[in-house]
């Protein structure tokens, strides 16, 4: 299973350090990002399955950053946890008005945020109706349900049958799909299946995902696979 990536934003490098230890050793692939800017530019790149965010920071502050967060249509379905020393009322009421989905104060228990983080990624996954459901395979990323690919932090445009059957094979990753299991999948069982319709959808997709492109591997005889992360 691919580990789930945290984006930690602080400009304390002490902080930075303990919340990286903690949450690397239950298991969390980290990133960084020391200014509001920096944020922004990760949050789009990386999208991320949450964020740790300070408020006081250099630059764009992090109410602000959680603002356009919430704005922009790639990173809105991104969680955002507060992690600051503003700990007034209302600093905690606006940090939550913006989006944020739970609100931590400066000192803090590592435990306990721990189990916040966990809990806010057990709500974000087992939600009701959720069109924010990411699937991420390495350095690719499909966004079902705003139909968007991103290969190595570039946007990809595909065609329609070309997201389903990436879909189809990102959906269980390591296991093989002949090709008349993905033209089922992606056209319905009385579609007409030919071994050319397929291969000429996967010649097109791996053209378009450049280096990602190698994920989609052929099983000789068989049909395709995803590679496992």
């Amino acid at each position: 299973m691919a580990r789930k990536t945290i984006l930690v934003v602080d400009d304390e490098e002490d902080i930075l350090e303990l919340v990286k230890y903690n949450l690397v050793r239950e298991g969390f692939q980290v990133e960084i990002a020391v200014t509001g800017e920096q944020a922004l530019e990760k949050a789009v790149s990386l999208l991320p399955h949450m964020m740790l965010l300070d408020l006081m920071l250099p630059g764009i502050d992090g109410l602000e950053v959680a603002r356009r967060l919430k704005w922009d249509y790639r990173t809105r379905c991104v969680p955002i946890v507060m992690l600051t020393a503003k700990g007034e009322e209302a600093d905690i009421v606006t940090g939550l008005e913006l989006g944020a989905d739970d609100y931590m104060v400066k000192p803090f228990s590592p435990r306990i945020l721990i189990a916040r983080i966990k809990a806010v990624l057990r709500r974000n996954r087992l939600s009701k109706g959720d069109k924010c459901e990411i699937i991420r395979i390495n350095e690719l990323v499909i966004h079902e349900g705003r139909r968007e690919v991103l290969a190595a932090g570039r946007t990809v445009a595909l065609t329609f049958t070309e997201f389903q059957v990436l879909v189809h094979l990102s959906r269980r990753p390591g296991w093989v799909s002949t090709r008349s299991q993905i033209v089922d999948a992606v056209r319905g069982g009385d579609y007409p299946v030919t071994d050319r319709s397929v291969d000429v959808q996967i010649v097109g997709l791996r053209k378009k995902l450049g280096k990602c492109g190698a994920y989609i591997e052929t099983v000789r005889g068989v049909g395709y696979r995803l590679k496992e992360p």
